[in-house]
């Protein structure tokens, strides 16, 4: 009998190693999302809207690859277009920042709007920083356009997915470079001299009551290149 549960010991023993080989997880390991501008998940993870447990984890929304949503099919509220999503003012060049709390070998990052591929970026299957930041060309939208990013892991079947509510252009910036000068008050001043002085008098006291309809000129914006390497 003691021979018997010996015996045993030794075969449990021997199962030990084996089971612990077999334990870890076959899901990607690396976890990102969309920080800048602020991506749905982003939104949740500050408490600007209302969501369920993706605001303890935003980086975690992983799913299989060639998904087209902004849930990964995990996290279905990020999916509810009408939740109150806040939307996000930029220009047409935009600069989008994934943070990366544990990295993994990347085949490339895709953007899309209305589920066409507008940029794509190679990950030469290399591991990426903490941060990554792409600057994206938006020049050819306007308005409100919902931006689906999708992270592509190199080694795995899986992709990291991050939604963002833009509006377009949004920034409010005025690009009219012309000096518009209101040119009623020059006219006033050449008036026919043959009224004489009092009729001049009266222009000056029109023109100190005009006000200046100057505008302020804005900045134009700088437009990026289609198809790069990781930054």
């Amino acid at each position: 009998m003691a021979k018997r549960m010996l015996s045993l010991v030794g075969v449990a023993a021997g199962i030990a190693p084996i089971v612990v080989a077999v334990l870890p997880a076959a899901t990607a390991g690396a976890h990102g999302y969309i920080s800048s501008p602020l991506s749905r998940q982003a939104q949740c993870a500050q408490g600007l809207v209302s969501c369920g447990d993706i605001k303890y984890e935003p980086q975690s929304v992983e799913g299989p690859k060639g998904l087209m949503n902004c849930s990964g099919d995990k996290y279905t509220e990020l999916d509810d277009d009408s939740k109150g999503w806040q939307v996000q003012d930029v220009g047409t060049t935009v600069d989008f920042t994934w943070t990366n709390t544990a990295q993994h070998r990347t085949a490339n990052w895709e953007y899309y709007i209305d589920n066409t591929l507008i940029e794509e970026v190679d990950g030469n299957n290399e591991m990426p920083g903490d941060t990554v930041t792409h600057t994206i060309d938006l020049g050819q939208y306007s308005g409100y356009q919902k931006l689906i990013a999708i992270w592509n892991i190199g080694d795995t079947a899986n992709a990291f997915y991050s939604c963002v509510d833009l509006n377009v252009d949004g920034s409010g910036s005025d690009t009219t470079d012309t000096d518009t000068t209101d040119t009623d008050t020059t006219d006033s001043n050449t008036t026919d001299t043959s009224t004489g002085s009092a009729t001049d008098s009266q222009s000056e006291s029109q023109d100190q009551q005009r006000p200046d309809r100057r505008r302020p000129n804005g900045p134009g914006h700088q437009q990026g290149r289609h198809l790069r390497g990781a930054h």
